[in-house]
C-alpha cells in the first residue's frame, strides 16, 4: 500500500512538473517575443535619429561652407529651413553678380530676396531685419549698395529725372517706394521703380506714423544684405549730382547724415516732455531734419529701438513732432561719435513757416542749382568739402522740364 501512494505521489508530482514547464515554456516564449519587438522598435527610432541629424549635419556644414554648390534637402525640423524659406517672401533689387558658391536659391534669397511684398506684421519685420551676422567676412562677392528710400503720398511726378541718375549703374542701388495704401498704380516694367513698392500703412504728417514709416523703409531695405547706406528721400526730392559722385561721397564716408542739434528755443527744447524722464533727458534732447543718410549700423540700430520709440510714441504729441526729434536723439544717445550732425538733403527755409519753400518751373536754373551744390564749406572725413548736400527739395512737377534740359550739361547725366 506505501508502495502505491509514493508511485501515485511521483506521479502527480511529475505531473505538475510538466504543467510548470509548459507554463514557463510559453512565458519565456512570449518574453522573447516582446523583447524582440521592443528592439526591433527601439534600432528603427535610432535609425531615423541618426539619419535626421547626419542630415542636419549636411545642411549645416554646406551652409557656413560656401565652396559647396549644391544644398541638401533641409529637414522638415530645422531652423535654418524655416529660416530659408522665409527669406523668399522679401526682395531686392537688381543684385551684383553672385559667384558660383552662392548660385543655389536659398543662400540667394538670404542675401538679396527677390520680392519685396510680404505679408509681416512691422514687429516681425524689425525683428527679421535687426539680425546681423558675427561672421565679418561674407560668403559671396559683396559690392555696397546705396539704398534710395522714397517716401512718398503716390506717384512720382519727377520719376523721368531720375530715371537719367539711376542709369547704367545697375548692381550698385537698391529703391523702396513707401506709398499711401490706396494707391496701387504701378510703373512700366521698363522703369528702376517698376514693384519697388514695399507693404505700406496710412501716414499723417508730424505723427508718429511718420516715424514708423521710415522705420519701415529702413526694416525693408536692411533685408538685402548688400545695402550698405540709406537715404531717405520725398517724392519732391531731385538729386543734386550725378551717381558716381553721390555714391562714392557715401560709401567712403566715415560718418552718417543726421542732422542733429540742441534747440533751445520753444520749438526745440520747449517741445521736451519731462514725462520722457528718466529715459530721455533735456540734455539728451535734439532736433534734426526728417530727411537723413545712416550706415548700415546705424540703420540695425533705429530698427532695433525697443527703449525710446515707445517714450517718443506715448509723449511726443503735437507741438511735439517725432521727426523731428526722435531720431536726432536718438543717435545723440546711442552713437554720436559716427554722426557728422548735418543733413545732405538741402532746402530753404529763408521764407519762414512750417514747411520749406517748394520751387515751381521758373525756378529752376543753373545758378539756382548751383547755389545748393556749392552754397557753402562743410566738414567730411575730418577735412573740408565744397560739397555738402547731395540732394535737394521741395521740387514741383511743372520743375521736370527745365530739369531734364539742364541736366546732361549740368550734373554729368546722360542725355
Amino acid at each position: 500500500m506505501k508502495h502505491c501512494r509514493i508511485a501515485l505521489f511521483v506521479k502527480e508530482l511529475s505531473v505538475r512538473i510538466r504543467k510548470e514547464l509548459i507554463r514557463e515554456g510559453r512565458f519565456q516564449i512570449t518574453a522573447t517575443i516582446i523583447l524582440c519587438l521592443s528592439m526591433t522598435f527601439f534600432v528603427a527610432i535610432l535609425g531615423i535619429f541618426i539619419n535626421d541629424h547626419v542630415r542636419k549635419f549636411i545642411v549645416l556644414e554646406e551652409f557656413y561652407l560656401p565652396e559647396h554648390t549644391k544644398f541638401s534637402p533641409l529637414s522638415l525640423w530645422s531652423p535654418y529651413s524655416q529660416f530659408l524659406c522665409n527669406t523668399s517672401l522679401f526682395s531686392s533689387p537688381t543684385s551684383p553678380p553672385l559667384n558660383s558658391s552662392t548660385s543655389n536659391g536659398a543662400l540667394r534669397d538670404l542675401i538679396a530676396p527677390k520680392e519685396l511684398w510680404h505679408s509681416m506684421r512691422d514687429k516681425e519685420l524689425m525683428w527679421r531685419a535687426s539680425m546681423v551676422p558675427y561672421l565679418v567676412d561674407y560668403p559671396f562677392d559683396r559690392t555696397p549698395k546705396v539704398a534710395f528710400m522714397f517716401l512718398s503720398r503716390g506717384r512720382l511726378p519727377l520719376a523721368s529725372f531720375w530715371e537719367k541718375f539711376f542709369k547704367g549703374h545697375v548692381g550698385l542701388y537698391s529703391i523702396y517706394l513707401h506709398t499711401s495704401p490706396e494707391y496701387h498704380t504701378e510703373m512700366p516694367e521698363s522703369s528702376v521703380f517698376y514693384k519697388r513698392r514695399i507693404p505700406s500703412k496710412p501716414v499723417d504728417w508730424g505723427k508718429a506714423t511718420m516715424v514708423d514709416a521710415e522705420r519701415r523703409l529702413l526694416a525693408n531695405a536692411l533685408l538685402d544684405f548688400s545695402n550698405e547706406r540709406f537715404v531717405l528721400l520725398s517724392e519732391t526730392c531731385i538729386p543734386l549730382f550725378n551717381f558716381t559722385t553721390i555714391y562714392n561721397y557715401l560709401i567712403n564716408s566715415n560718418h552718417s547724415f543726421v542732422s542733429s542739434f540742441d534747440d533751445p528755443r520753444h520749438i526745440g527744447r520747449g517741445r521736451y516732455n519731462k514725462q520722457m524722464w528718466p529715459t530721455v533727458t533735456l540734455p539728451d534732447w535734439r532736433k534734426g531734419s526728417q530727411w537723413f543718410e545712416v550706415h548700415r549700423n546705424l540703420a540695425v540700430e533705429i530698427v532695433s529701438d525697443a527703449t525710446y520709440y515707445p517714450i517718443f510714441k506715448e509723449h511726443c504729441r503735437p507741438p511735439c513732432y517725432m521727426d523731428e526729434h526722435y531720431l536726432a536723439t536718438l543717435v545723440n544717445k546711442l552713437r554720436p561719435e559716427i554722426n557728422s550732425n548735418r543733413s545732405i538733403t538741402w532746402v530753404d527755409w529763408s521764407r519762414g513757416g512750417s514747411h520749406p519753400t517748394k520751387f515751381v518751373r521758373k525756378d529752376v536754373t543753373e545758378a539756382f542749382l548751383n547755389q545748393a551744390r556749392y552754397g557753402l564749406n562743410c566738414s567730411y572725413n575730418r577735412g573740408l568739402s565744397s560739397i555738402c548736400f547731395l540732394f535737394a527739395r521741395k521740387f514741383h512737377p511743372s520743375t521736370l522740364e527745365p530739369l531734364l534740359r539742364i541736366a546732361p550739361s549740368l550734373l554729368g547725366f546722360d542725355p
